[in-house]
C-alpha cells in the first residue's frame, strides 16, 4: 500500500503523521535527537495500538492496525518538508574561570571562537549567559562576581557583533553547583559560566 505525507512532526512528541488522502494516512514513531524512543498508542476502527519501536508505524483511518515499518529513505522523503523546518536543539558551552576573578581559564578562552561560530551559524539566534562561582567567599560577593563573569561573556559577543533575538544575562552566584560542595570549597567546574544557544 502505497501511503504519501500530509502532516508535519508533532512538536516534542517524535509522532510523525502521514497521508495523500483521509484513507490513506499512517502515524510513524522517530527516534529523538538523543536517540531515544518513547512510545505511543494509536486508536483507530480496528483497534488501539501500542508502538514502541523506531521507525515502526500504523495506518489511521480505516485500513488494518498492524504495525509497519518505514525505511529512513522514505521518512526522509515523506517529511523532507517537516523535517527541514525543525529547529536545531539548544546547544550548551560551559566556560570555566579562574579562582575569584573574571579570568577565563586558557582552555575556555580556546573555545569562545567555537561558541560564536556557533551562534553565527544560528542566525539570530536566543542566548542565555548564567554566571556561576564556587563556594569560596561571602553569598553577595559571589553573586556579584558571577553576574561580573556573565556579563564579561556577553559583552564579548556583543563585541563580535553577533545579532540575537534575546541575550539574558544573569547570575546564580554559589547557587545551582555543578559539583556539590561544602562551603568555602574551591571547586574549578563550579566557577563557570554557561552559555545556552537556542
Amino acid at each position: 500500500m502505497n501511503f504519501r505525507p500530509f502532516l508535519i512532526i508533532l512538536f516534542m512528541s517524535f509522532v510523525v503523521l502521514a497521508s495523500g488522502c483521509a484513507s490513506k494516512s499512517y502515524a510513524v514513531l522517530v527516534e529523538s535527537p538523543d536517540g531515544s524512543t518513547g512510545a505511543i498508542i494509536v486508536s483507530n476502527a480496528k483497534g488501539a495500538t501500542l508502538i514502541n519501536e523506531k521507525n515502526r508505524a500504523v495506518a489511521l483511518g480505516g485500513f488494518s492496525a498492524q504495525p509497519f515499518g518505514v525505511q529512513e529513505s522514505r521518512l526522509k522523503t515523506d517529511f523532507s518538508d517537516a523535517l527541514s523546518a525543525e529547529p536545531a536543539l539548544p546547544k550548551s558551552f560551559l566556560i570555566y574561570f579562574k579562582l575569584g576573578a573574571t579570568t577565563l581559564t586558557p582552555e575556555s578562552e580556546a573555545m569562545i571562537p567555537t561558541v560564536l561560530e556557533t551562534i553565527r551559524s544560528r542566525g539570530q539566534a536566543a542566548v542565555s549567559v548564567i554566571g556561576h562561582t564556587d563556594t569560596v567567599g561571602d553569598d553577595r560577593v559571589n553573586e556579584k562576581l558571577a553576574y561580573e563573569r556573565a556579563q564579561l561573556i556577553a559583552g564579548l559577543l556583543q563585541a563580535k557583533g553577533l545579532k540575537t533575538i534575546e541575550l539574558i544575562v544573569n547570575s546564580h552566584g554559589e547557587r545551582n553547583l555543578l559539583i556539590k560542595t561544602a562551603d568555602n570549597v574551591p571547586e574549578p567546574r563550579n566557577r563557570r559560566v554557561e552559555v545556552t544557544v537556542r
